[in-house]
Formats: C-alpha cells, sequence, structure tokens
C-alpha cells in the first residue's frame, strides 16, 4: 500500500500477521525463550518506527522484516554461547545438586503456537519438524551468519538473491555459507529420533502408556517403553542419565515423583508434557515442562525442564490440578 507522496503506508496488520514466523525465526536462531521475545519485539518496534523505508517495489514486506531481525539476532549473537539441550560433559557418577549451569548454556522449549501457523498438512509437517529440539540444538553448531543462512534459505525458503540483501553479501557468499552450513548440520545432527505426533494414533497410545506408568510409578511399565540406550537430561544440572537400566534404577528411587501428574501438550512440534507436583495440600502445581522424542516406538529422549512452572500458561497448561479424590 502507498500513500499519496508515493512512500508505502503502514497497515498495523500486516506487521502483526507476521508476529509467529518471526518468533519462529528468532526461536531457531537464539534458542532462548526470553531472548526471542525481545528480538521480535524489537524487530517490531524497528519496523515500525522505520516503515518510510520500506520500498515495496524493491521486496515483499516479509523479507524487509525478516532482514531487520536477523539483524537484530546477529547483534545479539555476538557475544553469545552455545545453548545445548542437556549436559554434554563426561556423565556424571551421580547427581550433584550443585552443579547448576547458568541459563545462558541451555535451549529453551517453545510452545507450538507461538512457532507454527501452517493450515496445510504438508506445510504443517515441515514446521514442525523445523522447531524440534533436535534441528534447534544442531543449529547451535553452527556460526550465526551461517545459521541464519540455513534457516532463511532450507527453512523459510528465501531466495539466494533474497538472503544476500537481508546479509548485505553476495550470492555467491550465501551459497558458499549455506555448503558449508549444511556439512556442519549433517554431522551435528542426530536424525534417528521421531517427534511424537499428535495426530498419529500410534503416538498418542505411546504417550498414554508413558503417562499411565509415570503416575502409577511402575518401573517395569515404564522399562517397556524405553530404548535400550535412551538418554535423559535435566537442565540446568550438569547431569545426563545414558540407558535405559540407569534411567529406571533412578526412577525406582524418585520417591519425589510419587503424586506427580503428566499432562500432555505440544512441544517444539512434538508431544510433551507438562509435569505438576502435589503441595502440602494435595494440589498438584507445575514443576517441569517434559520434552520426549522418540525412536522405532519408544522412547528415546527426555528432557525434564526444571524451574519451567511460570510457563505452563504458553503451552496451554492449567495453573494448577485440585487433588485427587480416592472413591
Amino acid at each position: 500500500m502507498r500513500s499519496s507522496t508515493g512512500q508505502a503506508s503502514l497497515d498495523p496488520s500486516a506487521l502483526e500477521a507476521l508476529r509467529v514466523p518471526l518468533t519462529g525465526y528468532c526461536y531457531r536462531l537464539l534458542g532462548s525463550a526470553a531472548d526471542t521475545d525481545d528480538a521480535v519485539q524489537e524487530t517490531l518496534i524497528r519496523a515500525y518506527t522505520r516503515f518510510d523505508a520500506y520500498d515495496p517495489g524493491r521486496g515483499r514486506l516479509s523479507t524487509w522484516v525478516h532482514a531487520i531481525a536477523t539483524n537484530v539476532c546477529l547483534d545479539m549473537l555476538r557475544a553469545a554461547r552455545r545453548r545445548t539441550l542437556m549436559w554434554e560433559g563426561p556423565a556424571p557418577g551421580g547427581f550433584d545438586p550443585d552443579a547448576v549451569l547458568p541459563a545462558d548454556r541451555w535451549l529453551d522449549p517453545m510452545p507450538d503456537a507461538r512457532l507454527i501457523d501452517a493450515a496445510d498438512p504438508a506445510e504443517l509437517v515441515v514446521q514442525r519438524e523445523s522447531v524440534r529440539l533436535a534441528f534447534v540444538a544442531a543449529l547451535q553448531h553452527l556460526p550465526p551468519r551461517q545459521r541464519a543462512v540455513l534457516v532463511l534459505r532450507e527453512v523459510l525458503a528465501f531466495t539466494a538473491a533474497e538472503t544476500a540483501d537481508m546479509l548485505g553479501v553476495s550470492t555467491a557468499a550465501v551459497n558458499s555459507a549455506l555448503q558449508r552450513a549444511r556439512a556442519t548440520l549433517t554431522t551435528a545432527r542426530k536424525t534417528d529420533l521421531d517427534p511424537l505426533d499428535p495426530d498419529s494414533c500410534v503416538d498418542r497410545d505411546l504417550v498414554q502408556r508413558y503417562a499411565t506408568a509415570f503416575e502409577a510409578h511402575d518401573v517395569d511399565g515404564l522399562a517397556s517403553l524405553l530404548c535400550e540406550d535412551a538418554e535423559s537430561g535435566m537442565p540446568p544440572f550438569a547431569w545426563r542419565m545414558t540407558g535405559r537400566e540407569t534411567i529406571v534404577s533412578v526412577f525406582a528411587a524418585a520417591d519425589g515423583c510419587v503424586g506427580d501428574r503428566l499432562v500432555p501438550t505440544q512441544i517444539n512440534g512434538s508431544t510433551g508434557f507438562g509435569q505438576y507436583r502435589p503441595d502440602a495440600d494435595g494440589v498438584l502445581r507445575p514443576f517441569a515442562l517434559l520434552a520426549v522424542e522418540a525412536r522405532s516406538g519408544r522412547i528415546a529422549r527426555l528432557v525434564t525442564f526444571l524451574g519451567a512452572g511460570d510457563r505452563f500458561a504458553q503451552f496451554g497448561l492449567p495453573e494448577t490440578i485440585g487433588p485427587r479424590i480416592n472413591r
């Protein structure tokens, strides 16, 4: 839309319609929920205040706004450390409650509703795949500019020319960065893990059986649902469990989990859980978000995000659940 002076006129709804795509883009680059919120807000503010610089004749509004977001994210990443999904150091001999790493070392989970806006089933599959925790964790191995190039080109389907214009480089430089990014991503990414599809009867059954075994503290039932080489982490602790036997033995001894409840929700393109823990009155209160990925019909990876109770509403989870009444 252009004004009588020939300049582009501002349509606030057109910018607001880009909030979900921008959130998905910034999150893939940053891996942090709070940083993503800051980046999106800063991008929209800059777009509003600089809208007279937008020329529809040079490209789409989406391209122009994503260029702003790219600059915002790259600035934020200049001094950032690589975020990880779970502890990658040597597996500790036991749980150390003092081995806590700062928040900027970890990836944050995100609700699908904030990242995905696809109506077409095929596009929905693509968007879910590109926000999976395994994929976002692999992106963290790329230098920031390569990360931006790969997401812009291979996830958001911007052309090489559009991407080059956003980054202020040549098309050849974009193609070269994309090639290097692909090679690194192939090495860093775990491709044998599958998301739990909420539209799959098989996956819904697996989710239900896992919740049932967990809530009943059924050790044998839980063991039957885990891959032999399953792994589990618990950010922000520098702690990782590897192998079904290890995970099951810890679960068997974890009296603190007795009475907990798991409520399914969508986390990063896969079905996960909000984990609730009863207080002294038996009221179940938010305890952690639990991300789950599978392989060949069994649970292959569990990541328990502690300290995420204040984000339950973002995932469509209730603030509390009343105590169970035994009849």
